[in-house]
């Protein structure tokens, strides 16, 4: 596994967030696209940007290697782009439907999902808006956005 440090900057160069990208074969490590590509990705996914502005963002490996390796800009809100930012929206999600529907025992994993479900949809409709809507591949931008929730 190979991770490096890569910065996500808006249409006016400036940087919004730096992500901890890992990949896990060693020949993926030379290709700095891979990179650029899964922080993008991850940048769409926090919602650093209005929907219509995702277009604008690129992405650069992080050139600077004074100091510690870690993501800055994480004074943002807690996003569900983190994996725990994104179990604790859910689990609070699911604890509200689970309310809702008379605190029914026994389908913890029917609330989960349910409330999975959104956050999942909604990021895969950005990625296709990233990727200027084309025709008949939401499949392919669910399968995307699932594949990046269980890394």
């Amino acid at each position: 596994m190979s991770q490096r440090l890569v910065d996500v900057l808006n249409d006016r160069g400036t940087v919004l967030h730096t992500y901890p990208i890992t990949l896990g074969e060693l020949e993926d490590a030379a290709d700095e696209s891979l990179y650029e590509s899964k922080a993008l990705d991850a940048a769409t996914h926090g919602r650093l940007v209005h929907d219509d502005e995702i277009a604008g963002l690129t992405a650069r490996l992080h050139v600077s290697r004074r100091g510690q390796m870690s993501p800055y800009g994480d004074n943002v809100e807690l996003s569900p782009e983190t994996k725990v930012g994104l179990e604790q929206s859910v689990r609070e999600r699911a604890y509200a439907l689970w309310e809702q529907d008379g605190r029914l025992d026994g389908r913890t994993e029917v609330y989960w999902h349910r409330a999975l479900d959104q956050p999942v949809s909604e990021r895969a409709y950005a990625l296709w808006q990233r990727e200027g809507c084309p025709d008949g591949r939401s499949d392919e931008f669910w399968l995307r956005v699932v594949g990046f929730e269980a890394q």
